[in-house]
């Protein structure tokens, strides 16, 4: 008879975050703490049974891209850990996207959906508005009519506007989704297909706001995500690769060093992996292209590095002093 006690998967999950807590806390603004950010996470997974069921190094690296872009997980909708087919993935949400517009403090922006009886108008050309009052109906996303996305640039005397009807949203739905029935918004019924509507016109609407570096970052992300593609995300600038509906195997690209997963799992980095990609990285900090955090923080969105590995790095450094 085994004395072994089960481990839960939120305990497991919470000391592997604690473990590199500070690998989140290279990643984030000043304005959001790694406890913070592991406690939304701890929260999130514990609210979807689904997201239970996904591996851990795939919430770890969706927690790291969702601190370089500055949004917390699940706090006004700013961005949502998703499951893939037992893998996690960040996918910013609209409400995330407006709140960076509104930090860059550049423009404004917002969107809406119309439901069924609401009173609706809108018009383009030299005049463009959008007149919406809400009835108080409209419980599922089959019920909305259209959904809108407004933008004014400071200053502006006319907004940017874009309007779809759900007929058009469901088409570029499926135009562009390359992950059949895993795309996040046809889990569980649709239940996030007012979140993907919106956001799809609002990136839209976006192509004309004057952008953020943060705000760049983020649109990219989200239309990774929303098409089906793989994507890498150093922290500063989005890579973005097509995939078909099968994925890819996980490899280390020799000439550049970079790991790439476009399954979104997070593995152990092998001592030969690390052997092969040691000069490419090695060059990344002699050269000054990056310190030591960066580079860790950076490869440990796509492969786990093991202490070893990290005093290896911390001493390439060195060499460049």
């Amino acid at each position: 008879m085994s004395n072994q006690v089960a481990v839960s998967p939120a305990k497991t999950l919470n000391d592997f975050m604690d473990k590199y807590k500070g690998q989140i806390a290279l990643a984030l603004p000043k304005h959001i703490t790694a406890d913070r950010m592991v406690r939304l996470t701890m929260t999130a997974f514990s609210q979807n049974a689904a997201l239970q069921k996904c591996d851990m190094h795939s919430i770890f690296a969706s927690v790291v891209v969702a601190s370089q872009l500055g949004l917390e997980i699940g706090v006004g909708g700013q961005g949502y850990l998703v499951p893939y087919a037992g893998k996690a993935t960040f996918v910013p949400g609209w409400q995330g996207l407006v709140d960076l517009v509104s930090r860059a403090g550049r423009a404004t922006v917002w969107t809406g959906a119309v439901f069924q009886g609401d009173e609706f108008d809108w018009a383009l050309g030299d005049r463009p508005f959008v007149k919406h009052r809400p009835a108080g109906g409209g419980d599922t996303w089959k019920e909305i009519t259209h959904v809108y996305a407004v933008g004014r640039v400071n200053g502006s005397e006319y907004p940017v506007i874009e309007v779809w009807t759900m007929d058009r949203v469901v088409r570029h739905l499926n135009k562009f989704n390359k992950v059949g029935a895993r795309h996040y918004a046809l889990e569980k019924n649709g239940q996030n297909m007012e979140m993907y509507a919106r956001k799809v016109v609002l990136l839209q609407v976006l192509k004309y706001m004057p952008k953020s570096v943060e705000v760049q970052r983020a649109v990219e992300v989200a239309t990774a995500v929303d098409t089906g593609k793989s994507f890498t995300f150093d922290g500063e600038v989005v890579t973005v690769k097509d995939i078909d509906d099968q994925g890819a195997a996980e490899s280390i690209d020799q000439s550049t060093g970079e790991v790439n997963d476009s399954a979104g799992a997070l593995p152990i980095c092998s001592d030969a992996d690390f052997k092969k990609s040691a000069a490419a990285w090695r060059e990344q900090i002699t050269g000054k292209k990056k310190t030591v955090g960066e580079l860790i923080n950076f490869i440990q969105t796509r492969a786990l590095l093991t202490e070893e590995q990290k005093l290896t790095i911390d001493s390439w450094s060195h060499e460049a002093e």
